[in-house]
């Protein structure tokens, strides 16, 4: 019976038998994850409350896990204030044709660097790196952007993030995996580089396009800088952006008297700010779900090697 000490026999079979320390530590993980995610998800959850709250309710506080007085007055001013909608669309527009321009364009920079054969590969891989840890700053950057005459113009919020040299390594990692095998059987029979790349590489590059693409849509829909920086035109903001001008006026008066809040009197700005708050989230946490299947896969990629 040497050697089975540890061991304990459980409906026919031998199970490994955990001791007090093993026992200990999980609980004491479980514990932490909890107090971890609830730190994490409970600011979130106490905002969607008071949203959903009646808004001159909610000035009396306390109000922690369930809204005391249920109200939607709220999302119905930012939903029928067309600056808000306007917002949203920029914002729809722009996460939509910049992730999927930076995806096509990132990947196809990658799939060439991919290949050995490529001369100067080396050289472009060692000054992409120095990109990531070296910048020139927002000054040159601005002064950059004025000069190819893109401020006040939606491409600013495209043509600057067309490549990613981050995304091009996973990219690059992914491709490295692919059988060449696959490749030169194409080749072999007639098919030029444009045909690998599209017919081939990318439809078996799912997992790894899906993870960039929830990198650069989730960027896209959260950045308020560009719009901050760049645009003056109203019309041209992203809703991050509003949201930002939204919580930093002071008081608020102005931007909630565009929204007739003042003459309605059903909400107060402090709502409007978190029903705008929960209305930009959700859009992008709806997208997760559906690509969490691939970014599992994505995220691993060159994590073990054969």
């Amino acid at each position: 019976m040497k050697g089975q000490e540890n061991k304990v026999r459980l409906k026919g079979k031998w199970k490994q038998q955990r001791t007090n320390g093993e026992i200990a530590f999980d609980l004491f993980n479980t514990a932490l994850m909890v107090i971890i995610c609830f730190i994490t998800l409970y600011p979130i959850w106490y905002i969607i409350v008071n949203s959903f709250n009646d808004a001159q309710d909610a000035m009396l506080g306390n109000i922690f896990w369930w809204p005391r007085k249920f109200s939607i007055e709220s999302y119905k001013v930012i939903f029928s204030d067309t600056s808000i909608l306007r917002a949203f669309l920029v914002t729809i527009l722009r996460t939509g044709i910049a992730t999927s321009c930076s995806v096509f364009f990132t990947s196809m920079v990658a799939y060439g660097l991919s290949k050995n054969h490529l001369k100067g590969r080396k050289i472009y891989m060692i000054m992409g790196t120095i990109t990531m840890f070296f910048g020139g700053g927002l000054i040159p950057y601005f002064l950059l952007l004025k000069n190819l005459g893109l401020l006040d113009k939606f491409l600013v919020y495209i043509i600057p993030a067309l490549f990613n040299f981050f995304n091009l390594i996973i990219f690059v990692s992914f491709f490295r995996e692919i059988p060449s095998a696959l490749e030169e059987s194409a080749s072999i029979d007639g098919a030029h580089e444009w045909t690998l790349f599209l017919k081939i590489v990318l439809p078996l590059s799912k997992p790894v396009l899906a993870t960039i693409a929830l990198f650069s849509g989730v960027y896209h829909w959260n950045d308020y800088f560009a719009g901050v920086i760049f645009i003056n035109n109203p019309n041209l903001q992203p809703i991050q952006t509003y949201l930002f001008r939204m919580v930093a006026e002071v008081g608020s008066s102005q931007m909630a008297g565009s929204t007739a809040v003042v003459a309605a009197q059903t909400t107060t700005s402090l709502s409007l700010k978190l029903a705008t708050m929960v209305a930009a989230a959700v859009p992008i946490i709806c997208v997760y779900p559906f690509l969490q299947g691939y970014f599992e896969k994505g995220v691993m990629i060159g994590a073990v090697k054969e």
